[in-house]
């Protein structure tokens, strides 16, 4: 079966991590397949993903001509590559059919953005997908977690988990983000791009 493409959430496997900054993309695969259990014409079903050490789904998009496969790496963040590296060549999908849904420390909670290569800002995750693939020419959802007041704490801060007054934002942008996912499916990236890069959430 020939895919659409491979969307790719971050994140660290474990129930201690669930929740964390670092998981964002992990959450917003699971709205994702919540949404599309709603939606007319829409499907998700789990597939064995073992042999990538991932959890793998294959999903129906509503306006996608051919099912997409969706993804959670179980290796841990650090080691992202280690499972996008095979399943992108066992599926014989090139590196513009791979769209990273991740959290970023340069937006701030509530933003969200799609970007096309350019560089990792620090990602683990991210800088382990770029080594194993050999490019930075895929695209990336990328979802606002801030920066940590004290900039030698990073490590914490995305380990940890978002405090009251950012959670709303956060779970808002996740619904934004499955948005975002569904019309990158439907209308393509540029037409993503330009509908959810620039849309700033209220104040809360």
């Amino acid at each position: 079966m020939d895919f659409a493409g491979l969307l790719v959430g971050l994140g660290n496997p474990g129930a201690q991590y669930r929740g964390t900054r670092h998981n964002m993309g992990f959450m917003t695969l699971e709205a994702l397949f919540e949404k599309l259990s709603l939606l007319p014409g829409a499907s998700v079903e789990q597939i064995s993903g073992t042999k990538f050490q991932c959890l793998l789904w294959r999903c129906f998009l509503p306006g996608s001509t051919a099912p997409w496969l969706a993804a959670m790496p179980q290796t841990f963040m650090n080691l992202s590559g280690d499972s996008v590296q095979p399943l992108m060549s066992w599926y014989r999908l090139s590196s513009r059919k791979l769209l990273v849904i991740h959290d970023e420390l340069d937006l701030e909670p509530g933003r969200i953005k799609i970007k096309s290569g350019g560089g990792l800002a620090g990602h683990n995750g991210l800088k382990s997908i770029v080594q194993r693939l050999g490019t930075q020419d895929f695209y990336r959802l990328r979802l606002g977690v801030g920066r940590p007041p004290d900039r030698d704490n990073v490590i914490s801060w995305v380990l940890g988990r978002f405090p009251a007054q950012e959670k709303t934002r956060a779970e808002e942008s996740i619904k934004e983000a499955v948005e975002a996912i569904l019309c990158f499916a439907a209308d393509g990236p540029e037409k993503a791009a330009n509908r959810y890069n620039g849309k700033k959430m209220a104040s809360l």
